[in-house]
This record gives structure tokens, sequence and C-alpha cells, in this order.
């Protein structure tokens, strides 16, 4: 059904307004806003379980807070859908994720509300520290939090966060939303009596007074000591959040984070105590949606459903999707190589394991949102004979450069990296884009570099990486490919010899060399052309690195217009690769390369056509590319037989 707004959602363009509501109202309000977020993602897509969780944590943060003088900083940006509704944006919601609508994460040049760009995990602490450091520095003297959840704990950034700020003392307020993907909370009736206690205004000050007092005396001093003993061993019986204390934190909770009352008393209580402060709520991802309640990892996101059981409401294109193509194939291959492993940093699903999570869970690792590790950790395995393979998202690895270059290319050890969302991810926009990973990877020694054309040929690298002795790479798109028939048979799959292109269409006046998505681009662009009377050939390069100087070599001696075609950035990516090889060699005609791919800019959300159209990166582009460079030497097509 479509929801309609009924009067408290509509009455609020701005936590302004959420303050003045009265009290009796803001639990209305947080049923309407599930709603509204139930209806739109039904219609469209969006990150839907984590958003359900926030709701009533997301009102009593405005209530309490002065927002935007107060400083919220927010980790996982797709807990933030109920942050946009209530800071401005409600009327806009229904475009989020769509051109030139709002973002699905959160983004500075969008709202003075949004703090802190946000597309990943494990910032916030760390933002907000140096937010609440510059804050003293000024002589300021707003509030600043940090709202850490849905996992990011897992990752290494906040503890080194929170190490240095619990050294540095700083007035900082960590926000913990446990929705039981990171810290299982401690719930019960004497944590939440003890809670009260501890976190009322009234004890607070009481306490310092008297701590304040008796640091004055020296009798006083040995029965402070005593006293923080006493505290110390009670908080450790009773307390889950004991270890923040010993990073120099006061821990508070844990809380309902459903329970809006409770929340807004304990922000209040807490929000001006002074150092560094945890506050840890436990939620329910899907709160208030049975069906992304039983099962909030599916609806993590969603989008063409029907709102009220759950069930698809569009179908899908028939095409096997990218990750679920590398999962079968990684998991069948599982009982011929004994040593393989697969790793990945939280993404099982997104990344195709959960396949051979399922069928070989004795094979499969999930370390958490900590990519660095995940590298390491498989650098560690290889050292000792295991061949891991690590699927992350290529966006996501980019965390872990160092460590690919230190931990497994300097030593040269067996280790397979599979980069999911390699190019353009359409709705999710510039932080989750894979557009740099050609770069970043061809420059590492030792390391080798595929992308594969279709779905049979991600089958053969996935065989090739895992048989290969040393780094290697593959990266592939989001979602489904041109939908080649698969290999059935693992058996029948062959690895590709290293290095190796292949010809995918002969031409006489001028060359393309694509990668990946652009070998189907490409052909399309050469059969346009061709009804214009230009021949063109088309090679797949699915070897970024090492590139086939064989065929370069017989190129060389067949044309002197070339273009290249990539889904990377065009700096330092595939076709300066080709450059810097020509570069090298002495040719009898000059030959002009006109590298297509990225430009050097970070390119907005909005349906993956919709993007490559605004970046020039199509068929018709293509075509119009080779008709310039022809048109540029004065070669003229042949005349079209009528």
């Amino acid at each position: 059904r479509n929801y309609e707004m009924a009067n408290i959602l509509t009455q609020i363009d701005s936590p302004e307004d959420l303050r003045r509501l009265p009290t009796e109202e803001l639990e209305p309000l947080a049923e309407e806003i599930r709603q509204y977020i139930l209806d739109v993602i039904s219609k469209s897509s969006g990150h839907f379980a984590p958003s359900l969780g926030a709701v009533e944590l997301t009102i009593a943060l405005h209530r309490v807070f002065e927002t935007p003088r107060d400083k919220l900083v927010w980790d996982v940006g797709h807990q933030a859908y109920v942050h946009k509704i209530l800071t401005g944006r409600r009327d806009r919601f229904p475009t989020i994720r769509k051109k030139d609508g709002l973002s699905g994460y959160l983004r500075r040049d969008e709202s003075e509300y949004d703090v802190f760009g946000a597309g990943h995990a494990s910032t916030s602490i760390s933002a907000a520290l140096g937010i609440a450091t510059a804050r003293d520095l000024h002589g300021d003297d707003y509030r600043v939090a940090a709202i850490i959840g849905d996992g990011a704990m897992t990752g290494g950034m906040p503890w080194e966060a929170i190490n240095n700020a619990g050294d540095a003392g700083t007035d900082v307020l960590v926000i913990l939303n446990d929705n039981h993907m990171s810290i299982s909370p401690n719930v019960g009736a004497f944590s939440k009596y003890f809670n009260d206690i501890i976190s009322h205004e009234t004890y607070n000050k009481i306490k310092t007074d008297i701590w304040d007092a008796l640091g004055t005396i020296a009798p006083g001093r040995h029965i402070r000591e005593r006293i923080s003993q006493i505290d110390q061993a009670v908080k450790s019986l009773f307390v889950p959040g004991v270890a923040f204390e010993k990073f120099g934190f006061r821990y508070f909770g844990p809380v309902d984070g459903h329970d809006l009352p409770a929340l807004v008393s304990i922000l209040e209580d807490v929000k001006d105590l002074k150092g560094p402060k945890i506050l840890h709520v436990y939620t329910q991802k899907g709160k208030g949606v049975p069906f992304a309640e039983e099962d909030p990892f599916k609806w993590h996101a969603g989008g063409g459903f029907d709102p009220e059981d759950g069930s698809a409401s569009s179908s899908s294109s028939g095409k096997p999707k990218y990750q679920d193509v590398f999962g079968k194939t990684l998991s069948a291959l599982a009982p011929r190589f004994p040593n393989m492993v697969g790793i990945t940093a939280a993404m099982a699903s997104g990344c195709g394991l959960d396949i051979l999570a399922d069928e070989h869970p004795d094979r499969f690792y999930d370390v958490g949102i900590a990519e660095q590790h995940a590298v390491t950790f498989a650098a560690g395995l290889a050292c000792e004979g295991i061949k891991p393979v690590v699927a992350i998202y290529s966006t996501f690895l980019q965390r872990a450069f160092d460590q690919i270059v230190h931990d497994v290319a300097i030593q040269n050890l067996n280790v397979a990296f599979a980069l999911d969302r390699g190019g353009l991810v359409g709705d999710d926009g510039a932080t989750h884009n894979g557009i740099f990973d050609l770069t970043y990877l061809r420059c590492i020694p030792n390391m080798v570099v595929m992308a594969p054309k279709d779905e049979p040929e991600l089958q053969r690298m996935v065989l090739t990486a895992v048989q290969h002795n040393g780094p290697i790479a593959f990266r592939y798109p989001r979602g489904g490919g041109p939908g080649v028939p698969l290999i059935e048979d693992v058996n029948d799959i062959e690895p590709i010899e290293i290095g190796t292109w292949e010809q995918v269409r002969e031409g006489t006046d001028a060359v393309i060399l694509a990668v990946g998505a652009g070998v189907e681009w490409s052909l399309h662009a050469a059969n346009e052309l061709a009804a214009e009377g230009i021949s063109v050939e088309v090679v797949n390069a699915r070897f970024v690195k090492p590139l086939d100087e064989a065929m370069l070599d017989k190129l060389v001696e067949r044309h002197t217009t070339w273009l290249s075609v990539e889904e990377n950035v065009v700096a330092g990516g595939f076709g300066a690769a080709v450059m810097e090889s020509l570069a090298g060699r002495t040719t009898a005609n000059p030959i002009a390369v006109h590298a297509m791919g990225i430009p050097d800019r970070f390119t907005e959300h909005g349906t993956r056509d919709e993007v490559l159209a605004d970046i020039h990166l199509t068929p018709g582009e293509i075509a119009a590319a080779v008709r310039e460079r022809l048109a540029a030497v004065g070669r003229q097509p042949a005349s079209v037989a009528i």
C-alpha cells in the first residue's frame, strides 16, 4: 500500500522542530518514520534493516543535542537514513540513491548536519576526536558524539581512536549502536539499575565533589585509591564495559535502544560529563518489520518488494551475478585444492563466499570489517602452505594497500585476491566505486592482474588464480555480465596462460584494446562502425599485468590508430600501461593511443548506465572516438555497398 505521512512527521523540517514536539508524540513519530522508510525502500532500493534499527536512537540524539551546532559523527552511513529524514531532507527521501537525488551515505556537501562523510565503516571515532580536538583548539564549547555500529567495532581504527582519545582525555561521546554485529550486550535488571545510578547527574556531581575533596588531604588520597579499587571490582562483575574504562573512557550501558524515554534520559545525563565517554545501546536490526527482524542479514539492503510480507515485486534478469559465479566456482574447486581457503571482511554474501561457507565451512574465514588484517592473515596462511583467496570489494581493499605491498608482494607469497564491484557500482556512488584497482595493483611488483570479459572467463580466472604461485588478483563488476552460458562441469574449466590476450574481432582500420566489461562495449561499437565501412579489431586484454607483449608486437605491425577501454581511472591504468610499453618500441609509423576510462574526478551516484553516459564511456562514445581518431589522420572509411 502507499503510505501517507500522518501529522507528526510532516511537522518535522529540522531537528529544532523535533525538539519542540511534546514528549508523548516521540514514539508515534518513530512508528511513522519506520512506515515511511518501508514504503520508500520497497519501491526503490536502499539499506533497509540498519535504518529501521536506528530510529529511536536518532530521534533521541537530535532531541537532546543542539544540532547542527553540536556535532553528530555517523559511522557506516547506511544507518543514517532517519538522520536524513529529520534534518530537512524528508521530502527528498524518495530520491535516495537515484541520479541527482540524495546519497545513500553521509556527505558534507549535502547537508550541514552531515558533519563527516561516511561510506564505509570504523571511521567515526577518529573523525569525532579530530573535530573535538579542533573545538578545543578554537576555544569553543559544542558537543561531539560519534555513532558507531553495524559491525564497525570489528575494525581496527575504532580501537586506535579509543586508545588515543582515552589517553588525551578529550570531551567526546561515543555511542555504540550494538545490533548484535559487534559487541553482545549484557542485559538485565541489575545492569539497568546500576546504569541509572552511575549516569545520573546528581550521582556524578556528588562523586566528583567528594573525589576532588579527598584529593586535597593525605589520608583522602589513600581512601581514593581504595574506593577506586572497589568501584572497578563492582563494575567488572556487573558492567560489560570495564574494558572501555581501562582505555580511559567512562562506560554507560547497555541501554535498550528502542526505549525512547530511557535514551533521552541517559543522553541528557551524560552529554555534559567531562572526558571521553561510551554509551552502549542495543538495537534490533530490522526493528518493526517482521520479515526484516527475522532475517536482518538478507534485509540489510533491499528494494522492489511487497512492504506487507517482503515478497519480491520484480523479476531478475535471469543472468547469474558475477559474485555468485565466483562463489560457486571457488566452492566447486575446493575438493580439488584441499589447501585452498576463502577469506572475507564481513561481506560473505556480498562477495559470494557464503556459498563456500555453506558447503565447506572449515575452509571459510570472516575476519570482520578488518581489511588490513584480512590481507596479512592471508599472508601468514600462505607462509605455511595454505592458498588463501581473499574476496573483498575493490573500494574496500584500498584500505589494505600497504599490507598487499609489504606483507604479500615483497615476500612474493601465494595469495589470490578476488575484487568484487570492480568498476562503477551505480547507486552506491563515489565511496563504493571500484575504479582505482587496476592502477593501485598494476604498480606492485610480482602482482598479476586480470579482468574477465564474461562469466565463463571469470570461472577460468578463478582456477588460474588458485593454481598460480605468487600474488594474483582478478576483478569483476557488480551484478550480472553479458549472460554467456557457464561451464557446467568444473572439470571442464581450463586455466588461462598468464599474460595472454585474445582477439575477439578482426579489423584493419583501428584496434581497440578492451578490459573487462569494456570488451562487450567495444564489440557493440565495432558493429556500429562496420555499418559505416570502418573495420575495427577488438582485443580482449584480459591481463592488465603482465601485458601480452607478443600480441602487442603484432598489433604494432597492423595498426597506427589505437584505443584502450577500461572501467578504471585513466591515470595509471591499463591504457597507461599500453602507452608505457609502446614508448619503448621502435615503430615504422607513429602510433597514437587514445585511453578511454574514468576521468580524473569522483563520479556521482545513479544507475550504472546513467553514470557511464555521464562520463562518456558507452559503445556510442567509443565508436565516436574511433571516427575522430581516423579523421585526425586522414583515414576515410571504405564505401559501403548498398
